[in-house]
């Protein structure tokens, strides 16, 4: 599948050391923001590591097991590993509107849309960054992180939601800093899907993700 002519759409089907992928995205941020490459939108999932954000406290970092690489966007300690597909978005709010809430808002309901096509009711709560569910014990526990970060309204970074990760590598952090609630999945509610499949549904929105910026729908869709 490609998007419109402007709009790079890269899958991998291996792991990407997050190092590299961080590499690729400051470069391809930079490359975006002079006019010489096009918006990307790549889908991946890293070999187990932490994260940090520029908010990070230290005193989250509770069992390093894994790698730990600062990360340079907001926010705090978050986990990637095999199981969570991670989408990065780098798109030019040039030329949509420039407003991060808006970007921020959009990448949310993104997830959201998606996750209804699995049957999973998700949302946002104040005060707390990312997607939530109700968990298989009643409680509610993320299912998908947001990190952005902004340089000369390019974005980098992007989204992740949990497919089917190793949740106790969650436990080696204060994940996005907040204590309180759990992590899971949608394995752990039983919806047993492949990556490829989240890919297709992911993909089926992106008109929508979008349009939510002001930006026309999918020019061209090749399959």
């Amino acid at each position: 599948m490609t998007l419109g002519p402007e709009i790079e759409l890269r899958i991998e089907t291996q792991p990407v050391p997050y190092r590299e992928a961080l590499d690729a995205m400051t470069e391809r941020n930079v490359a975006i923001a002079e006019g010489k490459e096009r918006e990307l939108f790549w889908l991946l999932e890293h070999p187990p590591v932490y994260t940090a954000g520029t908010s990070a406290d230290s005193k989250e970092l509770l069992d390093p097991r894994f790698e730990v690489v600062k990360a340079g966007r907001g926010g705090r300690y978050t986990y990637h590993g095999p199981g969570q597909r991670v989408a990065y978005v780098l798109v030019n709010l040039n030329e949509r509107a420039r407003d991060v809430r808006t970007y921020v808002h959009a990448l949310e309901g993104w997830i959201i849309d998606t996750l209804s096509d699995f049957g999973v009711t998700a949302f946002r709560r104040d005060g707390r960054i990312g997607i939530w569910t109700q968990d298989i014990d009643g409680n509610e526990a993320k299912i998908g992180a947001i990190g952005v970060r902004v340089r000369r309204w390019v974005t980098m970074h992007g989204l992740s939601v949990n497919i089917a990760p190793d949740l106790s590598h969650f436990s080696g952090i204060v994940p996005c800093g907040i204590a309180e609630y759990g992590v899971t999945s949608l394995a752990r509610l039983g919806i047993n899907i492949s990556i490829e499949e989240w890919d297709s549904a992911l993909l089926a929105r992106v008109g929508a993700f979008l349009a939510r910026l002001g930006k026309p729908c999918l020019q061209e869709t090749v399959q």
